[in-house]
């Protein structure tokens, strides 16, 4: 009997320890500072094994994510956001790999694990909610219009009948959709894969209006057009990360709580001049 409980007891301690190594998707580490072992997630973990972060972002997008054609540099609150993550993971902030993606291509990237996160302006929506973990917004805007000066429109009714140009895979073709059907007018779409093309379509007249959110289009303002007062559809950007890095996205809300507390967030806005 005694020889029973003794192989009884072994049992037991051999599947706690099993149990207690397994399902926590957490791996050990011990703190340089204390010398004590915590558990880091698996997701992070594998950022920090590489050494470095990867993060999808726009180009063509001033003052959020802009290359500069004379550098090179790709700029902008964004990225400086971007930075403070890397650093709050790796320890340095250049420890960053930037990679450049549309309305179109973001989703794709972070599905195939080419960027661990997307930066770009990705608007929440319920509807992404249920492909993407999404931190709480960084920054919020609403769809807006450019139009050129001379063309007459004054306001959304006059769209009536217009060509909007429009990004793939961006949610302001539908927004305007719904806001058309409320005040009863009718107009068409025509869609690009990034926002250089639809300003130049603009400017070539193939479309009437340009639409994007508002601190997106003051980016493409010049002379020859303005932006309406309209706005439609409050858009708030999160960083959006694949649903099986909960560890990441954890980390990656906790950072962005943390810079709005201290009011650093505040004054990346602010740095970059947006509204």
């Amino acid at each position: 009997m005694k020889k029973v409980w003794i192989f009884m007891a072994a049992c037991l301690i051999g599947a706690s320890l099993l149990l207690s190594g397994c399902g926590s998707g957490s791996t050990p580490e011990t703190s340089a500072s204390t010398g004590q072992k915590s558990s880091i997630p698996a997701d992070i973990k594998a950022i920090k094994d590489r050494g470095v972060l990867k993060v999808g972002v726009k180009v063509d997008v001033p003052k959020f994510g802009f290359k500069d054609p004379k550098t090179g540099k790709i700029e902008g609150m964004e990225i400086d956001l971007a930075k403070a993550i890397a650093k709050k993971i790796l320890g340095d902030e250049n420890k960053l790999e930037v990679q450049a993606v549309t309305a179109k291509t973001r989703g794709p990237l972070l599905d195939n694990g080419e960027v661990d996160l997307d930066i770009a302006t990705f608007t929440i929506t319920d509807e992404r909610k249920k492909s993407y973990n999404f931190s709480d917004p960084y920054f919020t805007d609403g769809i807006a219009l450019m139009v050129k000066k001379d063309s007459g429109i004054k306001s959304f009714k006059d769209l009536n009948g217009k060509k909007i140009g429009v990004a793939q895979s961006a949610t302001t073709k539908k927004a305007l959709q719904e806001e058309a059907k409320k005040q009863g007018i009718k107009m068409d779409f025509l869609e690009f894969a990034t926002y250089p093309e639809i300003k130049t379509a603009l400017d070539a007249g193939r479309i009437d209006c340009f639409s994007v959110d508002g601190a997106i289009l003051y980016g493409y303002l010049d002379d020859s057009t303005v932006i309406l007062p309209d706005r439609f559809s409050p858009q708030q950007y999160g960083v959006a990360s694949k649903k099986s890095n909960t560890g990441l996205a954890k980390l990656v809300n906790d950072t962005i709580h943390e810079m709005k507390n201290s009011g650093e967030l505040d004054k990346l806005i602010q740095k970059w001049g947006l509204k």
